[in-house]
């Protein structure tokens, strides 16, 4: 199995790691699971999440492949990129989710990139509970030495405290 290139991807060593890229509100919170308002994880392994606040906060890791060990003769052949996240909202306070992958070169330009819509979590509509976002990266040339990685969002009713989106148990892996 591919090991994940992503390092503290549940918050298990606070946001050692993460360049926090929109840290707005009362920032970035580490919390334990489930949480005020919240729901269990659906995998014993992972116990802690990161929480986002009433202002926008997106927080991100570039990995650097080569770095990582692999060769440019292995990334040149394009071997398939998958991208996993979770999410979830609080059962008391809508929020919005939002995640942008990039595959970029050896400056920085992006070869291809997984953008979805942000998503909107809403208690009075569904139960927020945890959710998974993937995606698998294929055919997008030879040149692969990054991987940007961002998410984050806010909550929807600007609310003091950490009651936006949160997100655990992120991967990314390269199958080489």
């Amino acid at each position: 199995m591919a090991r994940n290139l992503l390092k503290n991807p549940s918050g298990e060593e606070q946001l050692e790691f993460w360049e926090l890229t929109e840290n707005g509100g009362n920032q970035w919170m580490v919390e334990d699971m489930p949480g005020d308002c919240g729901h269990d994880f659906c995998s014993d392994g992972v116990t802690k999440y990161f929480a986002t606040s009433f202002e926008l906060c997106l927080k991100r890791q570039v990995i650097d492949l080569m770095a990582e060990g692999y060769s440019s003769e292995q990334l040149d052949a394009q071997p398939v990129v998958n991208v996993e996240d979770w999410y979830c909202g609080r059962t008391d306070c809508g929020c919005t989710y939002q995640m942008t992958v990039s595959l970029l070169d050896e400056n920085h330009e992006v070869m291809q990139e997984f953008k979805p819509e942000p998503v909107i979590l809403d208690p009075d509509s569904d139960d927020c509970s945890w959710r998974q976002i993937s995606n698998s990266f294929s055919e997008y040339g030879p040149g692969l030495r990054h991987i940007s990685f961002e998410h984050g969002g806010q909550d929807a009713k600007f609310w003091n405290g950490w009651f936006g989106v949160r997100v655990t148990g992120s991967s990314v892996t390269v199958e080489v």
